[in-house]
């Protein structure tokens, strides 16, 4: 489904008459229910759980299963919830002489196809079961992400931080290729699971040692794309310099992927025993933990605040990814559930406010840059003019810090728990302490955002009947749910717990 609407949507863009006929919101609504539609399909193929774990297709290149099955499910769906929000572009008079309505429909047409390959990347990465399929898939999404942090090209910071993205992704592709050339020339093979199964009979060292050196620098590669610490350099740059529409899709859509396949690449093999691998997880984890909370206290921009954030909570992940038990695997699946909510939340309350806040202000441009939020200080005194979107916010920044009894407490301390249970004492203290510590730039903002502006000598006038038509129904909608989930989450556990217990233990038994 998403491939034919890839080629109609190619088709689309080379008929000249269809270019300025077909308005962006309109392909981006499009995109939105093809990406929904295809996650029902997915959905409706668990015949595919009569036939035991699955099949293989196209020669055992890619291995569908009632899990891929679901986990394409969540991640189409995803997708097209943060295709809701439209960018809000506002002139006034008439439009600059290089920039026209056509230019614009183009631009649409390009950022909903774009969005279309990223996400045919990401649910074929979760499906490969092959050297030759992970790099393909892998390369497909990530090209998608790199043009889309420059899709916006009167953007200098857009198009300086598309290319920083594309020069550092890169680097962690070679270091892909790198490793899956090494597993190759010691194995002689590229399934992964004719790999597996020669280093379970297989008694040669020379092998095993290799294998082990081969995965590791594939792990290597997808930690720096996923910004996990040390590799994490990147993402406050690329974060803050990208346009909020955009960033709302590079801080989730790519690391659900990443992280799946990172599970089922640890757990598929039978040398995730090997203290190499799991210590080379739990280096990166400890760093995360330590340089995301450290870090972030010295941020001042709000993007950037929350790429430290996520580097902190990629911290967590990889904590429960390096314990490989049921308990961790359960609460590793949570925890991604966890973060998608609340980030796509988050931004998308950034996102509204950010276009609430300009319109209040009169700014009169076409240029995204000037509909973001930047700094942390512009957020203060918002209670008083949108008190339901400043509540919101807090309530997802309570969730990101581990506030009981909102739904990020319970992701953190399921991670901590198994941790516990399985002998990580040290960084089950440390996961500890950084919580509390990353929670006073949380609470930062949130009393910037509760704080009234002196400053200011006269009252910034708002226009109700303009709001309505900046943030659509549709966003504040998703808005009002994600943060009903993270609010009234432990009123109604059980549907979550019970799907994530379930998902656990067929992968962890498979």
């Amino acid at each position: 489904m998403i491939f034919i609407s890839i080629l109609l949507f190619i088709m689309a863009i080379a008929i000249p008459s269809l270019k300025v006929q077909i308005s962006p919101l309109l392909l981006s609504r499009i995109t939105t229910i093809t990406l929904l539609y295809s996650g029902v399909l997915a959905f409706n193929a668990f015949y595919i759980q009569s036939i035991g774990s699955g099949i293989g297709i196209y020669s055992g290149l890619f291995h569908i299963s009632t899990v891929s099955q679901l986990l394409d499910t969540f991640i189409l769906c995803v997708g097209a919830l943060i295709l809701i929000p439209r960018p809000y572009i506002k002139w006034s008079g008439t439009l600059s002489n290089n920039y026209t309505l056509e230019s614009e429909s183009i631009l649409g047409m390009k950022y909903s196809l774009i969005i279309l390959f990223s996400t045919l990347g990401s649910i074929l990465l979760i499906s490969s079961a092959d050297l030759l399929s992970m790099y393909l898939s892998i390369e497909l999404q990530s090209f998608g992400v790199y043009i889309l942090a420059t899709l916006f090209r009167d953007s200098k910071l857009a198009s300086s931080a598309g290319l920083k993205y594309f020069l550092l992704g890169g680097l962690s592709s070679a270091l892909i290729l790198l490793g899956s050339a090494l597993v190759y020339s010691y194995t002689g093979l590229t399934n992964l699971d004719s790999i597996y199964l020669l280093t379970s009979v297989s008694n040669s060292k020379n092998i095993s040692d290799g294998l082990v050196l081969g995965i590791a620098i594939i792990i290597i590669g997808y930690l720096f794309k996923i910004s996990a610490a040390p590799l994490h350099n990147w993402a406050p740059d690329v974060y803050d310099d990208s346009p909020t529409i955009v960033t709302i899709w590079l801080t989730i859509m790519p690391k659900i992927s990443i992280l799946m396949f990172l599970l089922d690449l640890y757990l598929g093999s039978t040398i995730n025993n090997n203290t190499i691998l799991s210590n080379l997880l739990l280096i990166s984890s400890l760093l995360s933990l330590i340089i995301g909370t450290v870090v972030g206290l010295a941020q001042n921009r709000i993007k950037r605040l929350l790429a430290y954030s996520t580097i902190s909570h990629i911290g967590f992940i990889l904590l429960a990814l390096a314990i490989s038990s049921e308990q961790s695997i359960e609460s590793f699946i949570f925890y991604v559930l966890v973060y998608t909510i609340t980030n796509l939340n988050t931004f998308l309350i950034i996102l509204a406010l950010g276009y609430l806040i300009k319109n209040n202000l009169q700014i009169n441009s076409f240029n995204i840059e000037k509909s973001d939020i930047r700094f942390i200080s512009e957020l203060k005194g918002q209670f008083n003019n949108h008190p339901l979107l400043s509540i919101s916010l807090a309530i997802c920044l309570f969730s990101m810090a581990g506030i009981p009894p909102l739904i990020g407490f319970f992701s953190k301390q399921m991670v901590l728990y198994s941790a516990i249970g399985n002998g990580y004492l040290f960084m089950s203290i440390l996961g500890i302490l950084t919580s509390v510590i990353s929670a006073s730039y949380y609470l930062r903002i949130i009393r910037i955002l509760f704080t009234i502006d002196t400053n200011t000598s006269t009252p910034i006038t708002i226009n109700n009947s303009n709001d309505a038509t900046i943030i659509s129904s549709l966003h504040s909608f998703l808005i009002s749910t994600l943060t009903l989930i993270i609010l009234l989450f432990i009123l109604k556990p059980s549907i979550i717990l019970n799907s994530t217990q379930l998902l656990s233990l067929s992968i962890f038994n498979c």
